[in-house]
């Protein structure tokens, strides 16, 4: 029986699939655009265009399942980037029968009053949160029809080592040197944060069983703190005083916007600061026992690894 796992996109989530497979003995490649980057042990790198159905194809015949880890480049390319890139994998998954594992988000939820659970419809009207909510939507239909195997996990706001772009991780390096720092959104209103390694726990494991297919699944994820309360916490699992945390005006989005693209995009989804956010991920701790990382080893991976970036010379780039 094959024991191949084809993980595609080698950012934080791609990585930490990657890494978990191996640990667990398996056959694991990392596909990347360059087919380079950091040695992890068991791991082997290809080059591969997520685009490229037939290139897909030739890795995940006879693998296991194929992982969708990819993570565009940036919020505005969305709508060009993601179609090619989704019908790859679906016509992928088909032509060599491995099992589709996406790693997803919560956009597709839209605006809520209550925690997320899994099972709620995907009723969000953003252009980005409807081109995520449509690539599950096709997924499903294709698993129903009986054409592939589908599963898809979704995890919030990304905290633990490797992270360098996320809200809190992108902060620590300032809070860390005891610098007042500036968030976006409310910051004393509860948020849920995802640490990147429980995320590619929670892939391995469903790609791996089969009574979790043809569904999505909730990343196992702590109890939601405040924006405040997780930088206090990351400053304190390495010995240091929490730093004074501060909002970004809400006007920055709307005048920054005109003229910084990244900013622009960012208004879709600033309900998610404006609001409580929180994940409930008790299904896959009750129906597959997984527990999220404990929060104060989460604060403390995203602090040492942060610290790390200040001293270390930048590492190989691997998208």
């Amino acid at each position: 029986m094959s024991d191949l796992h084809i993980v595609v996109g080698a950012g934080p989530v791609g990585r930490a699939t990657a890494v978990q497979l191996a640990s667990e003995g398996h056959d694991v490649v990392l596909a990347s655009r360059s087919g380079t980057g950091p040695e992890i042990p068991g791991v082997r790198w290809v080059a591969a265009d997520a685009a490229d159905a037939d290139r897909l194809t030739g890795l995940a015949t006879g693998a296991v399942a194929l992982y969708n880890c990819i993570n565009p480049p940036s919020y505005d390319v969305w709508t060009t980037y993601w179609p090619p890139v989704a019908a790859a994998f679906l016509e992928a998954a088909e032509r060599s029968g491995a099992v589709l594992v996406t790693a997803s988000c919560l956009y597709g939820y839209g605006p809520v009053d209550e925690p997320m659970v899994e099972g709620m419809p995907d009723a969000a009207t953003g252009t980005k949160a409807r081109i995520r909510a449509r690539m599950w939507a096709d997924a499903r239909a294709a698993h129903e029809a009986g054409r592939i195997r589908v599963v898809e996990v979704r995890g919030s706001d990304y905290m633990g080592p490797w992270i360098t772009s996320a809200h809190v991780p992108q902060v620590t390096p300032r809070a860390l040197a005891g610098k007042t720092v500036r968030m976006f959104g409310r910051v004393d209103l509860p948020h849920s944060f995802t640490d990147v390694r429980d995320m590619g726990r929670a892939l391995a494991a469903v790609a791996q069983a089969p009574q979790a297919w043809g569904r999505v699944w909730h990343a196992p994820t702590n109890p939601a703190v405040t924006q405040t309360q997780a930088v206090a916490d990351v400053c304190r699992a390495v010995g240091r005083e929490p730093v004074k945390v501060k909002a970004w005006p809400w006007a920055l989005l709307g005048l920054g916007g005109l003229v910084v693209p990244l900013l622009r995009e960012m208004r879709e989804t600033e309900y998610q600061f404006k609001r409580p956010y929180v994940l409930d991920s008790s299904a896959i701790t009750r129906e597959l026992g997984l527990e999220p990382t404990p929060w104060a080893e989460v604060c403390r991976a995203t602090a040492l690894d942060q610290a790390a970036e200040l001293t270390s010379p930048p590492r190989t780039s691997a998208a």
